[in-house]
């Protein structure tokens, strides 16, 4: 039997080869579990698109065609739009309130607008041009190269010059002027003061050089260098003049306190260094506001145009608030009874009439923090347990004002109404209801599983090289982290307002070593990235 096998596997020997190898490589794969040794990445792009936030609640179709139209605002009634009992259109006026406050906020809202629009268009005009702003920082520097020298060459002199004295410097005549008391105070403060100049000294000399070597017509960035050696060379020479001006007060000082009497040059000198310190102070003060309008001037154009931004919101409020001076007919239907008169001044949340439709109604409970973002007018999606295929759009038509406690939990009726009729659906049957709370478009959206958090930071996982499939990724290196700032968000997609670009890589889920994973949810989503690009 054995030699019968050897010789089949002699004639058979290639053949054999490969089964064996199959059989090796197989149960390779099949131990090794494909690369379970090391984490993995699912990865997806971040891409722009629409997101949209909404709140779940369930509850049941009405019995019942009624519903109250309560007006969202106070004030007095001026007009009657309908007699009990009429047949009115959907949007048709019921009662109109007082509106003339309401349409003041909106003037002054519209003023505001303008008035922001206006401020920005400014700022780019004055910030727009880089050309200026390059010949108002060039100009800046020239002006302090006018007054520099003086300074840099009169600070020398006040510390090293021989002019009080011509057989010994100034500060050794300001040391021996003081006797043994005052002497180390006077050395050490001579020694600061020699070392700030020879400090000031070496930015001025290397400072100067550059402004020399610099023309008008340079670029913008070798301006902008020019301004900031500048800027540091004067804070140096700034703190060298200070330095000196404390050995006079030193010297001044005890001159008074031992009745003795110096030469007038000396006086002379701390005017001059009180000279230096204004002018120096000056030019500073201007560089220094060249220099911030460079660098904020991306940041002051940002900040108009959220103010911008923030004006139109308040315009949009303001509209939305005088529209509810108008109580209007949520659909069409029979006003039963008008609760108002004309005349009559009446709160927010008086129900001015009850009106009847022929339309189902479904009546959805909430929780206290849910019924808080919702809103008459908002949009919804209603879903049935006994129609599981039937999706019908609905709006919110009204909202319970006191809530109800059961077992300490506080829940409000939101009543939806449809906005399409099926004859499938029946009184009490369970509705549940999305309602769209905001929509947003066009945004940069990445999955929420991708985003992180740490405390109030907010931030991503970036891959930047990677090598796999859709069961997941190996990445060359580790991802990199990246904070952002984040929008709304739903249980699927986050919103993206800043730290991340079009197109960027991120990990949205990682795959732990000999964690079983299947491949189908990754291939099915539609942020998946394969590698070597596309999307899948």
């Amino acid at each position: 039997m054995i030699k019968k096998l050897t010789r089949l596997i002699l004639k058979y020997r290639i053949t054999s080869g490969f089964i064996i190898l199959a059989l090796v490589v197989g149960s390779y794969f099949i131990f090794r579990g494909g690369d379970s040794g090391e984490a993995r990445y699912v990865l997806a792009s971040v891409k722009r698109g629409a997101i949209t936030t909404s709140i779940s609640g369930t509850g049941q179709v009405s019995a019942s065609d009624q519903i109250e139209v309560k007006a969202k605002v106070s004030g007095d009634v001026i007009y009657i739009g309908a007699r009990n009992g009429q047949f009115v259109g959907s949007g048709a006026v019921l009662v109109q309130l007082d509106p003339s406050m309401a349409q003041k906020a909106v003037r002054d809202a519209e003023l505001n607008l303008e008035s922001a629009k206006l401020a920005l268009e400014k700022l780019k005009q004055s910030t727009a041009d880089p050309e200026k702003i390059k010949e108002d920082a060039f100009n800046t520097v020239s002006s302090a190269f006018l007054d520099l020298p003086i300074v840099v060459s009169g600070a020398e002199t006040i510390i090293s010059g021989s002019t009080i004295n011509s057989q010994q410097s100034n500060s050794g005549y300001y040391q021996n002027f003081v006797d043994s008391y005052g002497y180390d105070q006077m050395a050490d403060l001579i020694r600061r003061a020699a070392n700030d100049y020879n400090s000031a000294r070496f930015e001025y000399n290397r400072t100067f050089l550059a402004y020399q070597n610099t023309s008008r017509n340079a670029d913008s960035q070798t301006i902008a260098d020019l301004l900031n050696k500048t800027i540091d060379a004067s804070k140096t020479i700034s703190q060298a003049i200070k330095s000196e001006q404390n050995v006079l007060d030193y010297l001044i000082d005890y001159t008074e306190s031992k009745n003795k009497i110096l030469p007038s040059l000396v006086t002379t000198y701390r005017l001059n260094l009180q000279t230096y310190t204004n002018q120096v102070n000056g030019h500073l003060l201007n560089m220094i506001n060249i220099q911030n309008t460079v660098k904020n001037a991306p940041l002051d154009i940002a900040s108009q145009e959220l103010a911008v931004k923030q004006r139109e919101n308040a315009l949009l409020d303001a509209q939305e608030n005088l529209d509810d001076y108008s109580v209007r007919a949520p659909f069409a239907g029979v006003a039963a009874k008008i609760n108002a008169l004309r005349g009559e001044s009446i709160s927010s949340g008086t129900v001015v009439t009850n009106f009847i439709t022929s339309q189902h109604i479904a009546e959805i409970s909430l929780n206290e923090i849910d019924v808080a973002q919702i809103k008459a007018g908002q949009s919804a999606d209603l879903t049935f347990d006994a129609v599981p295929d039937l999706k019908i759009p609905g709006q919110v038509t009204e909202i319970d004002t006191v809530g109800t406690i059961s077992q300490g939990v506080v829940s409000y009726a939101v009543k939806v109404i449809f906005g399409s009729a099926d004859i499938r659906i029946k009184p009490a049957m369970t509705a549940s209801a999305d309602i769209i709370i905001q929509t947003k478009g066009n945004v940069l959206v990445v999955p929420s599983s991708a985003v992180k958090s740490q405390g109030n930071i907010r931030y991503i996982e970036i891959a930047e090289g990677e090598t796999g499939n859709n069961r997941g990724v190996s990445l060359f290196e580790p991802p990199r982290r990246q904070n952002i700032q984040t929008g709304i968000s739903n249980d699927d997609l986050t919103e993206v307002i800043s730290g991340l670009a079009e197109g960027d890589v991120v990990v949205a889920r990682v795959i732990q070593p000999n964690a079983t994973t299947q491949s189908t949810p990754a291939a099915q989503n539609p942020f998946f990235r394969a590698p070597g690009g596309g999307q899948r």
